[in-house]
């Protein structure tokens, strides 16, 4: 099942699964047997999932954390594995590496370096224009902002409720006044009660 999904398991681990896939008839004691020794077998090399996922890339580094994956990055200027994987052509060019750099052409050494390296400084430094899409989402966020609260001040804003008409709010006001509201300082305070008027 591994290898169906590209997983490569090697030394033990592979031969485990080997055997493992060849008893599929073996009784569930044996097979749970069989699950302990890959399992011990992939623990026991030394490689683990991580460097399994780098296929056939070189490792030459620490990079971060210890891990060996692949990053351009100015922190960390030297990943842990090659860009590209061994090739027949660039062993042929590293072969040739290890002489002298002047018989080397100009597209070799290109290639030399993009077989380690993805980008150059200039490249994963350039500024990208990704900044444009943020930009355009967020005004488009503003404008539809702006667009809602355009249509419910021209929609919603003008249903107001009954309580907001002009009988109904004097009405409320000659009850406030009838209950003595704030007698000391507030609306009643302002309110003769002998002539009926305000003061």
């Amino acid at each position: 099942m591994l290898r169906s999904l590209g997983v490569r398991l090697p030394g033990a681990a592979g031969t485990a699964l080997k055997l493992a896939t060849a008893q599929t008839t073996a009784s569930s004691s044996s097979s749970a047997m069989m699950m302990m020794m890959i399992r011990r077998g992939a623990h026991n090399s030394q490689y683990d999932a991580t460097r399994l996922m780098g296929g056939e890339r070189e490792v030459v580094g620490y990079g971060i954390n210890g891990s060996p994956i692949y990053i351009d990055c100015a922190d960390f200027p030297f990943p842990a594995i090659r860009y590209g994987e061994v090739s027949p052509e660039s062993c042929a060019l590293r072969e040739k590496e290890q002489g002298d750099w002047k018989k080397l052409s100009i597209e070799e050494k290109r290639s030399l370096y993009r077989h380690s390296f993805c980008q150059t400084y200039a490249e994963f430094q350039h500024f990208t224009p990704e900044w444009k899409l943020v930009i355009g989402v967020a005004v488009w966020v503003v404008a539809i902002g702006i667009l809602g609260s355009i249509i419910y001040s021209i929609r919603l804003d003008r249903l107001t409720p009954e309580t907001f008409d002009e009988d109904r709010r004097q009405a409320q006001l000659r009850r406030m006044i009838h209950l003595q509201v704030q007698p000391i300082t507030g609306l009643s305070s302002k309110w003769n009660y002998e002539t009926n008027k305000w003061k």
